[in-house]
């Protein structure tokens, strides 16, 4: 940077279209990046899952460079054992992208593989297996799954384009889906696992593996779900359940949040008409219409996990399309009061502070 700034990015969906009409294909994320200052931002150093051989080949990585007008591609000025170094125009969205013959030729990346305990709510639960390039990040994957709790594991590993995989798991007779796998990458906006295990509730321990259609061994670990087991039944228990009374939210504090904290603090368009009314608030429609699944999501967990909202009312907000979801977090955190819309406004601006500065700041 040439000078001090604050720099803010977010990952963005991909538009195939624009890479098929410059023959390339996505490399990794598509970040979209702002600064306090654009003029300070020289260059991006933009994280790549390539293995030293894929180095080798000349014009395998670029940049794009996608603005209103549309797409334009950069060379890079270096390139790293870890990153991508290009120079910046001016700020918008920016991503790594490959020469689809080069990329064909060589086609071994770095992965990583991402494990995720979910409960199904039977006497068995699911272990999703995720296989993903290197610099898929792993915030962006959590935040598609829910309750699941992630399994914090080693997860460097090796992995080929458009190659056959499987997973094994020990003790034996446990059942997998699907047999065969065909990994591609992918860079959202959904994260779906590659594989399931599904487990008995007395599972402690196992081992899995990853095999390559040569049945050849690409990544085994010794995968201990005591802790996640733990983290899992806690979340399954409703919050009023578990918690303090002296740390719920109180039943009192369920007031027109406008009379007991600041305008600045308050939930995006809080105040004391009918909800259907209350859509018409320039903020809080703002917040309806541009907030995120992800982001969405993210908050609901944060939610729960400060108490401000129960499972149930968490799970039920999270089966509605994004417009409805965002709709109901809002209605129900404005209901609970002072502390739950405290909570809430707090929460945006850990998990978005792009979207936090224009709704508040602007």
């Amino acid at each position: 940077m040439a000078q001090e700034a604050e720099l803010l990015y977010r990952t963005v969906p991909w538009e195939e279209s624009l890479l098929q009409s410059a023959d390339k294909q996505a490399a990794g994320p598509l970040f979209n990046v702002k600064s306090s200052v654009e003029a300070a931002v020289v260059q991006l150093h933009l994280p790549h899952s390539e293995t030293e051989d894929a180095l080798l080949l000349d014009g395998l990585l670029s940049v794009v460079h996608i603005t209103d007008e549309g797409l334009s591609i950069l060379e890079p000025l270096e390139v790293t054992p870890t990153h991508v170094v290009v120079k910046v125009p001016h700020l918008s969205s920016f991503a790594l992208v490959w020469d689809r013959l080069k990329r064909f030729l060589l086609p071994r990346i770095k992965g990583k593989i991402l494990l995720f305990l979910r409960p199904p709510g039977r006497e068995e639960q699911i272990l999703d297996v995720f296989l993903l390039q290197n610099n898929v990040l792993k915030e962006e994957v959590a935040v598609k799954q829910g309750s699941a709790v992630h399994v914090k594991i080693s997860s460097r590993c090796e992995l080929d384009i458009d190659h056959s995989y499987s997973v094994h798991c020990e003790p034996e007779g446990f059942l997998i889906q699907p047999e065969h796998e065909k990994f591609e990458s992918m860079f959202g906006p959904d994260y779906d696992p590659t594989f399931e295990v599904f487990l008995t509730t007395r599972t402690e321990r196992v081992v899995l593996k990853v095999q390559d259609q040569d049945g050849n061994e690409v990544w085994k670990r010794h995968v201990s779900l005591e802790v996640p087991r733990r983290e899992i039944s806690q979340r399954n228990v409703p919050a009023e359940d578990r918690v303090p009374a002296e740390d719920r939210v109180p039943a009192e504090d369920r007031v027109p949040a406008e009379d007991r904290i600041p305008a600045e603090d308050r939930i995006p368009g809080g105040d004391r008409r009918p909800a259907d009314q209350r859509l018409s608030g320039s903020v809080r429609t703002q917040f309806i219409n541009r907030v995120s699944q992800a982001v969405l999501n993210q908050l609901l967990d944060k939610l729960l996990e400060r108490e401000a909202i129960t499972y149930s009312e968490m799970t039920s907000a999270r089966g509605k399309p994004q417009m409805d979801k965002a709709q109901e977090v809002l209605d129900t955190v404005y209901q609970k009061g002072a502390a739950a819309s405290r909570v809430l406004i707090n929460a945006l601006r850990e998990i978005d502070p792009c979207l936090y500065r224009e709704l508040f700041l602007s």
